[in-house]
């Protein structure tokens, strides 16, 4: 019997069934549509958490006034809809931060320059520019004050850090754009 669910079916039945081709079969027939039932179960309660979400993406872009965008991949549709949901509430040093995560999912810095009516975001552990970054910048610019100028500051691989660092095995596949300079 290859189904979970009708093996499960299969065990409640009296011992004399064991050797039942019918009810073999038949246990095996329920035991699929009850592992259909489940799978679509699960996977409809998936859609209500931004996290596991997928054909649920648009409802929540739809709620969050969001533009749908299916060529964007579904981990960056997440990123948007994650940052909007945090991006609420007093704006502050912790807000800019949580937002920037929710779209980089790695460490980011956040730091004030009243003097020059500004702060900047530094991306701490990733390599490059971030791929949803336009997104990023949509979002901030929805949560900051008009009058405070955003910069961001991103880091890149220097000479130094790779010298000693990484074999000719791992810079040949190491992608241009995490090079300072780099495309």
């Amino acid at each position: 019997m290859n189904s979970l669910r009708g093996r499960e079916l299969f065990s409640y039945l009296p011992a004399y069934y064991e050797t039942s081709r019918v009810m073999q079969s038949d246990m095996e027939a329920k035991g699929i549509e009850l592992d259909a039932l489940y799978q679509a179960l699960n996977s409809a309660a998936d859609q209500f958490f931004v996290r596991t979400a997928t054909w649920g993406l648009e409802r929540w872009e739809m709620e969050l006034g969001i533009p749908t965008d299916r060529n964007k991949p579904i981990e960056q549709r997440r990123a948007v809809l994650e940052s909007k949901l945090r991006g609420a509430g007093t704006f502050s040093g912790a807000l800019v931060k949580n937002v920037a995560e929710a779209y980089d999912g790695g460490t980011v810095e956040v730091s004030f320059q009243p003097e020059e009516w500004g702060f900047t975001v530094k991306f701490v552990d990733t390599l490059g520019i971030p791929p949803n970054l336009e997104d990023l910048k949509a979002a901030i610019e929805e949560i900051k004050p008009a009058h405070l100028a955003v910069a961001y500051a991103f880091n890149y691989l220097l000479i130094r850090d790779i010298h000693d660092v990484m074999t000719l095995g791992e810079l040949g596949q190491t992608p241009l754009n995490k090079f300072a300079g780099g495309v």
